[in-house]
Order: C-alpha cells, then structure tokens, then sequence
C-alpha cells in the first residue's frame, strides 16, 4: 500500500479542521454553500483554471423548479482541438456531497476538457440539500442534459454526448445516464465517473483508518443525512445506481482512489456494468486519497488522471465514433 502524501494529508487536516460537515449544522452548511472560493494565484495553483484558449459563458435554463444557472466552456477559434464539426457535448456535474460545490470549481477539469477534447462543456450548479433533498439534484442535472441536447448546435456542439462527474457529480453522472437510457434519450455516448459513490445503502469505511483525507465516516453519514433527510429512499435507483438495470448504458471510464473509502463503490459499479455487457475501464489511483483530482496543485496524480479521462472522452466521443462506426 502506498502512503498518501504528506502534503495531501496536511490539506486533508485542515479541510476537517475549517469545513468538515460533520460537525455543522443544517444552517452552518447553507451559510458555507453561499462561500465562494477567492480567485488568486494561490488557489488557481491549488484548484487549478480553465488553460488559455478556453472561452467560458455563465447563463441560466430551465429547470423543473426555477433556472439552473451553469457554464459553458468551448475552445476559442475555429482552429481548435476537434474543429467545429462533429464537435463533442460534455454535461459536468461537480462533486461535493450533494450539500457543497459550486461552478468556480469546475474551471480546471471543464477547460482542461474544452481544449484537449474539443468538446463543448455544459458545468450544471445544481440544487443542493439540505434545502433541496433527493432527487432535486438528479432532476436538476437531467433537466440540464435535456436542454443542452436539444441546444446543441446553438453550443456549437454537433457531435456524441458524454457526462462527467466526481464522487457525488460521478453518482449524478450515472443516474443521469441512467434516467436518458430509461426515457429514450438523450443518447449518451460516454460516461467519465471519477471516485463516484454509487451505492448509498452502505456504510462505508475508510481504507486508511479515520484520518484518511477529505472523507471520514462521519462525513458521509453527515452527507447522507443532508441528502435525504428523515424520509429519502436510499435504495432508489437514482440514488444507487449499482442497485439498478445496468443493461444498455454507455461506456465508462470508471477512476479510483486507492485510499479513498468510495473505492469499493467504484470498483462493485465497474463489475457490474461489466456483468452487464457494459465496456468499462477501471483505473486505481496508488497513494491517492478522496478529491485527489480536484487538487492538482498538490498532486501531479491528478493531472495524469484527467489526462486519462481527456483520452477516453476524444475516442468515445470522437465524430467516427457514432453507432455504425468501424
């Protein structure tokens, strides 16, 4: 087993210290949610940014209870990776918990994708618990991808769709694949699940005793708690998807920590989809803890992995690689 770095495990310390839900109440994490994250040279380090020739448009759809604000990413100039024809759609979905998360920190990971897959990136600022309990946040997200399907060409997006998410977005990227299989469309093409949870019916337990970084037990019983309240069915397949009919989704590239505790998560999904007759690549992160990849300023583990997840988006999502592609 390979240690988790110090530096990560400093970051971790003070994440618990300053933001940990589980000692916070219902007030204490809306206040957190309405925070935002400074924009400066040492937090574009540590979160990462959108790389240059990136162009990036905040706006509002319709959602089944209000607007949904997100934000388009798209490579500047037509001379950009991919070209204008055929070009892929990504819907981005951000982790947190389904309590905490915001548009800003999606700026690395949707660039990062918008230049190096050509893709047209749709970010969703999803409803978050407790104030919108499941399934506001599944509902929000599909209603996101809807819009952005029947959008696309105003996008500038003509090709095959993918969805993307970490930890809680990799839980909503699922279900949202899930949801269009079930309603007939959108089609999607790929599915990109970073450490995803995708069984909540579980009690999980850290793979690194109680101070592994970023994700204690008591955390995600708080998350969970936050997420369905007293009365939410965590057996429902739009909360568990491992729980669900697996037959007829879309490829995935499935990636996990080697110390994250939703590692089995991801591992227990990739085999299902696999039983399933789902193509799958399972990736495990030696040394790396919960959010690696969101801090690729303290770990080079999550450049190579969203390096990975770049690949696996340009050839699912490439425009030969439609139904009837060789």
């Amino acid at each position: 087993m390979t240690q988790v770095s110090l530096q990560l495990r400093a970051w971790g310390w003070l994440v618990r210290r300053t933001a940990s839900v589980a000692t916070m109440s219902e007030a204490e994490v809306i206040a957190l949610q309405a925070r935002r994250v400074p924009g400066n040279a040492v937090t574009r380090w540590l979160f990462g940014a959108a790389p240059p020739g990136v162009e990036m448009t905040d706006r509002a759809v319709p959602g089944p209870a209000g607007d949904i604000p997100v934000r388009v990413y798209r490579p500047s100039g037509d001379g950009s990776a991919g070209g204008s024809v055929g070009r892929p759609l990504v819907l981005y979905f951000h982790g947190g918990g389904f309590a905490l998360g915001q548009l800003d920190m999606g700026n690395w990971i949707c660039g990062s994708v918008a230049a190096r897959v050509g893709a047209v990136v749709v970010s969703v600022d999803y409803r978050l618990a407790p104030a919108s309990r499941f399934p506001a946040a599944v509902e929000d997200c599909f209603a996101a991808l809807e819009w952005a399907a029947q959008h696309a060409a105003e996008l500038g997006a003509t090709g095959l769709i993918g969805v993307m998410g970490e930890s809680a977005g990799g839980n909503l990227a699922a279900v949202t694949s899930l949801i269009a299989r079930d309603r007939g469309g959108p089609q999607v093409s790929h599915q990109a699940l970073i450490y995803p949870v995708t069984d909540m019916t579980t009690v999980h337990k850290t793979t690194a005793g109680p101070s592994t970084p970023f994700l204690s037990d008591a955390d995600i019983a708080a998350y969970h708690r936050l997420y369905f309240g007293p009365d939410g069915d965590a057996a429902h397949r739009w909360a568990s998807p491992l729980l669900a009919d697996l037959a007829g989704l879309p490829p995935a590239l499935i990636q996990v920590g080697e110390h994250d505790p939703l590692r089995d998560d991801g591992n227990r999904y990739a085999a299902a989809l696999r039983a399933a007759g789902v193509p799958v690549r399972l990736t495990e992160y030696d040394g790396m803890p919960h959010g690696f990849v969101n801090f690729p300023g303290l770990s080079s583990a999550a450049r190579q992995a969203l390096a990975e997840v770049c690949a696996e988006q340009a050839a699912a999502l490439a425009a030969d690689a439609g139904p009837g592609a060789a």
